[in-house]
């Protein structure tokens, strides 16, 4: 008999790091977006340059949460604090398990009295729903998942387009779309702008490091609102970001996306995988890289591992909450970027025309994660291993390669450590590993967010390190 939850499919795997590690799920895809309009490169450089229009319409889950517990649904599962929560804010959502480690992360917009949406990953939006439909809150909560990531050819649609306008040049094309002048709004406010004869919703944002704005509308108005930008666009040297080079934005600006959601042990967490699907995001979930443990709960994060531990507040109670109290924040690792030596690139992809040698792991460009949760050894000088390496790729702009990693608190910014890339024992069965051999690749620990541009000008908070 077929596994029919996910509690089921960890009974019957036996081992939860060996199924994991092995998934046939392949990389985290970003769905329908065309992979390049232009080129990837001139699509990273363009959003540090220029302008580009990034396009979220489909890699991301909807929750559209209604009713008089809204509030009070965020303010038990989250973190962060819902005090000053008010309408036409956004806010980062980060829920952690009663262990206090992370399950994932999204971004809460606060639209009306007691109705909020929910953007984001797969886990977090799970955790919401679950809560939701089972913790007695008098709301209304609807599921727009995300689109399929391979729709092989079949029609695909979503209750609402979003995009962003980011770059150099944003707030020009912005005003030009909007037919005038447009306030600049708080960071991480909602306001209003017309596009193609109507008005949209609007989030003050920054990805790029420069004033933009998110915006959204009925999905049904895509092609018209798209059109219109990117023909506002043309004189400031806007782009059209493909698949390919958007996920990798977040190398630069230092988001983190896809830790292993902490929900796969603890007895008080089973009633939670019993609700999980056997085909679930959870239980398909690819687990990549070089660290290995036998203990799964090796995988999970804290807030602060992944440079959330701003946003932890203990004005409210909330799952997780007794476990992070006794957590001391000086004691844990924390996010770094790691510039990685070009020469040791050099090898990797030189491995690729030797005849005589199985080559290195392959090194893809723009994005190199070969999983949906990635976990690379970090090690000092004495092979000890100091960190983990989370998410790795290559910046046009910087041009070099770089990866999100959380370390050991006393090693400083400019050490030299080493990734070890690539799975031992030749690699895993996952579908995205070819036979391989591993390399330890000299890397520096280096500021986060990397582009100076951003920690210049992006907003205070987890991204430059300031207290916004």
């Amino acid at each position: 008999m077929s596994a029919k939850n996910l509690q089921e499919v960890l009974d019957a795997s036996g081992n939860t790091v060996e199924l994991l590690r092995n998934s046939q799920l392949g990389a985290y895809i970003y769905p329908v977006v065309a992979p390049e309009f232009t080129n990837w490169r001139s699509e990273q450089r363009a959003w540090r340059r220029t302008a580009v229009l990034f396009d979220q319409s489909h890699h991301m889950v909807n929750l559209f949460i209604k009713g008089p517990d809204a509030l009070r649904l965020i303010s038990d599962t989250a973190v962060n604090s819902v005090a000053d929560f008010a309408v036409n804010k956004a806010k980062q959502y980060v829920p952690t398990s009663p262990s206090g480690r992370v399950i994932g992360d999204g971004i809460l917009f606060h639209e009306e009295e007691d109705q909020l949406v929910y953007v984001g990953r797969a886990p977090a939006a799970n955790w919401l729903l679950y809560h939701a439909e089972t913790g007695g809150y008098d709301v209304e909560v609807v599921k727009d998942d995300r689109s399929p990531s391979r729709p092989m050819g079949q029609p695909v649609s979503r209750k609402y387009w979003r995009f962003q306008i980011q770059g150099p040049n944003a707030w020009q094309i912005i005003e030009k779309v909007n037919g005038g002048g447009l306030e600049q709004q708080k960071f991480f406010t909602m306001g209003w702008m017309n596009v193609a004869g109507r008005q949209v919703r609007t989030l003050r944002h920054g990805m790029a490091g420069a004033p933009g704005l998110e915006l959204w509308g009925p999905y049904e108005t895509y092609d018209r609102v798209r059109d219109v930008i990117l023909e506002a666009g043309q004189e400031f040297g806007m782009l059209a970001v493909g698949a390919r080079a958007y996920p990798s934005n977040t190398l630069e600006s230092g988001w983190i996306p896809s830790p292993l959601p902490a929900i796969y042990t603890g007895e008080e967490l089973r009633p939670y995988r019993q609700w999980l699907g056997a085909d679930s995001y959870e239980a398909t979930n690819a687990l990549a890289g070089s660290f290995v443990s036998g203990n799964i709960e090796d995988y999970y994060l804290s807030p602060w591992e992944l440079g959330y531990g701003s946003f932890v507040k203990f004005d409210h109670d909330f799952i997780g909450r007794e476990a992070l109290e006794q957590i001391d924040p000086a004691g844990q690792r924390r996010k770094v970027t790691l510039a990685w030596h070009g020469e040791d690139l050099d090898k990797i992809f030189g491995s690729l025309f030797d005849p005589e040698d199985l080559p290195y792991k392959y090194f893809d460009l723009p994005l190199a994660n070969y999983g949906s949760s990635n976990y690379d050894a970090v090690v000092d000088a004495d092979g000890t291993t100091v960190g983990l390496s989370l998410f790795t790729g290559y910046s046009a702009n910087e041009r070099c390669a770089l990866s999100l990693a959380t370390i050991d608190p006393q090693v400083p910014e400019g050490t030299e450590l080493r990734v070890v890339w690539g799975e031992p024992n030749g690699g895993t069965r996952k579908t995205t590993v070819e036979p391989h051999r591993q390399l330890e690749v000299r890397a520096v620990v280096s500021p986060v967010p990397y582009a100076e541009t951003v920690r210049k000008d992006y907003h205070g908070g987890w991204r430059t390190g300031r207290k916004g």
